[in-house]
């Protein structure tokens, strides 16, 4: 409860919204007032019909200087959460001349998910960036906020515009003196406040109500007759508000109008495999540094996004089947594949510069020669290391780029080492490092280790693959061009996550997909499946992780086969085909269900029937 003793506001909600029987609305916030952000103790709204809408609406009494967060919540009768908007919580703020004896409502609409698909970081960071880069503006003064007659209303109108292009204004237009009459030269003109919200406030009389009004957005250009040279008015019919005036009381109503309505922005795209991004400085091979090619060519072709196949290096065998793009040998690191050797060092001496331009003839070929391509980029690459392999690994760069990775890192390089080793990545053959352990990797990898070298060598690969796409990734961005990665849904069986998280992985298991109409014999990957039971020990960390890593060069990605995520067809270790697999997890159907649905023959839907003795007497028939 407010205390008695200080001068309360009255702070109302109204939102439209329609629910199902049983199904509440209620307000939840930060203060608490409205529960403190547990659901159980929110403002429980009360429903109404206002002509085709069911309002709800509720209030709550305030002292001065309040201020909130909160959102709205479905719950059931038991205020059990049924559902919530998206997007970022609301917030409340008490306007500065809001006066004893006055009252704040605000008017919401729903926030769903569409709303929040303008504030990705695909289109605010990359494709509106522009937009959202705008300087917020100082809201116009409205009378200093003086209510001079009761029964009038402060209406701020607030509306939010991502895709704004730069020299743009928004007004709001109306049958009200103050909103211009319906004169686009007189409208009331909103400020930026930043985050695509644009707002401003006026005075409304009594009889300015019902009001009707759109917002425009008016494109500006110097000595342009009229003043503006583009007008583009809101799509659908004009808003609408109605205030209840009749009680005589003043107060203020902030008008959330969600997004403008305009015609659904569209773009398009191109997907292609890296190692297809070719050009004239590669060796055979797309590299990383070609993606700014694509970039340029996607901008004047009118594209928005690139998206490519995975991107992690997937050499477990050191053959040419390595180049499935599907099958990681880690989920973290990046494949040495698409390198350029040549950007790695500022002083590459002219034999080694004489070998690369050899290279590059002798690989340009119709077709990528994978393994030739990476015999020769790491061979190339190791001649360098060994000149400049101290300067590298001890400067600042380096050693940041160290301490945000070694999680990772440090097993992939000794990975590599251990494959090249034994000339196997089947873990079996690794004698004591057949079991990971982390005291093991470190006395592997230290740099008394006489293998450091080795070792370090990977270390200074994955360093060069970083900077190099992180260059893409940045030119891209600043090109307007998302850069969208490719999720894959599995790891390989012999890979460095499997070797160090053995547990999050089902290892006597295989992934695939059933039979169907593209194969009767079904598919088998051959990826061990997720312990998703396992995975959530530590909040899934290791997913965690390995979207934060796949997030430091893209703006979005493809989760591959999604719904392996909720179900996936589950074979033995041993199956060979997708035949013999079943769902994980599975909702079994129990005979009740089956007998309700006509089903009762059972042993003959189970059970083999069809034998050797029926198949004679069938072929004698036939004959």
């Amino acid at each position: 409860m407010v205390n008695s003793g200080l001068k309360s506001r009255k702070v109302s909600f109204r939102i439209p919204y329609y629910t199902q029987w049983g199904q509440n609305l209620l307000i939840c916030g930060s203060d608490r007032l409205l529960g403190s952000w547990n659901v159980k103790k929110g403002l429980l709204l009360k429903p109404s019909h206002q002509g085709e809408e069911l309002v709800w609406s509720g209030s709550i009494p305030v002292p001065p200087g309040y201020q909130s967060e909160y959102s709205y919540y479905v719950v059931d009768d038991r205020r059990n959460i049924l559902r919530w908007e998206v997007g970022k919580k609301r917030k409340l703020l008490l306007p500065d001349g809001l006066q004893d004896g006055q009252s704040l409502e605000l008017r919401d609409l729903w926030q769903t998910g569409s709303d929040n698909i303008p504030f990705r970081s695909a289109f605010k960071d990359v494709i509106f960036r522009t937009s959202w880069s705008l300087g917020s503006e100082r809201p116009l003064e409205i009378t200093q906020n003086k209510l001079d007659q009761d029964g009038s209303v402060i209406l701020q109108f607030r509306i939010c515009c991502p895709y704004l292009e730069e020299g743009t204004s928004i007004y709001v237009l109306g049958s009200s003196l103050n909103l211009g009459q319906w004169k686009i030269q007189d409208g009331l003109k909103l400020a930026y406040a930043g985050d695509s919200l644009w707002q401003a406030a006026c005075v409304m009389g009594k009889d300015d109500f019902p009001l009707k009004y759109p917002f425009v957005c008016l494109s500006y250009r110097l000595n342009a007759v009229p003043f503006y040279h583009k007008l583009d008015m809101e799509c659908g019919a004009s808003r609408e508000i109605s205030v209840d005036v009749t009680t005589g009381e003043s107060g203020f109503v902030v008008l959330s109008d969600g997004l403008m309505r305009e015609m659904p922005w569209r773009g398009a795209g191109v997907s292609i495999p890296m190692f297809s991004v070719r050009s004239e400085a590669d060796l055979g091979v797309g590299e990383f540094l070609d993606l700014k090619l694509l970039v340029d060519w996607a901008v004047e072709s009118g594209f928005h996004l690139v998206q490519l196949l995975p991107i992690n290096d997937t050499s477990v065998n050191c053959m040419w089947w390595d180049s499935y793009p599907y099958s990681s040998l880690s989920v973290f690191a990046l494949h040495p594949l698409y390198l350029r050797v040549e950007a790695i060092s500022e002083n590459i001496p002219e034999d080694i510069k004489q070998e690369i331009r050899e290279a590059r003839v002798q690989l340009d070929k119709k077709d990528v020669d994978y393994e030739a391509c990476m015999a020769t980029k790491l061979s190339i690459a190791k001649k360098i290391f060994t000149r400049e392999k101290e300067t590298i690994l001890n400067s600042k760069s380096f050693q940041e780029f160290f301490s945000e990775n070694q999680e990772w890192l440090k097993p992939y390089a000794a990975f590599c080492f251990l494959r090249n080793f034994f000339e196997t990545s089947e873990r079996s053959q690794w004698g004591r490092f057949s079991e990971f352990s982390k005291e093991k990797l470190e006395k592997l990898i230290s740099k008394e280790s006489l293998h450091y070298e080795v070792v370090s060598f990977y270390y200074y690969i994955q360093f060069h693959l970083h900077l190099q796409l992180s260059e893409a990734a940045e030119y891209a961005r600043k090109k307007g061009v998302v850069l969208k990665g490719d999720l894959p849904i599995g790891v390989d069986r012999n890979s460095v996550d499997t070797w160090v998280y053995p547990n999050l992985f089902r290892m006597n298991t295989s992934t695939g997909a059933p039979p169907d109409y593209f194969d009767k014999n079904g598919q088998n990957w051959g990826f061990p499946t997720y312990n998703w039971e396992e995975m959530s020990k530590d909040n899934y960390g290791w997913w965690r992780a390995r979207l934060t890593q796949m997030g430091k060069y893209f703006t979005a990605y493809r989760i591959d086969h999604i719904l392996g995520f909720f179900r996936i067809w589950e074979l033995p270790e041993h199956a060979m085909t997708g035949l013999c697999g079943k769902f994980r997890p599975s909702i079994p159907i129990s005979q009740e269900e089956l007998e309700s649905e006509g089903l009762w023959d059972f042993n003959r839907l189970t059970h083999p029937y069809i034998g050797q003795d029926l198949l004679q007497v069938l072929n004698l028939c036939r004959i």
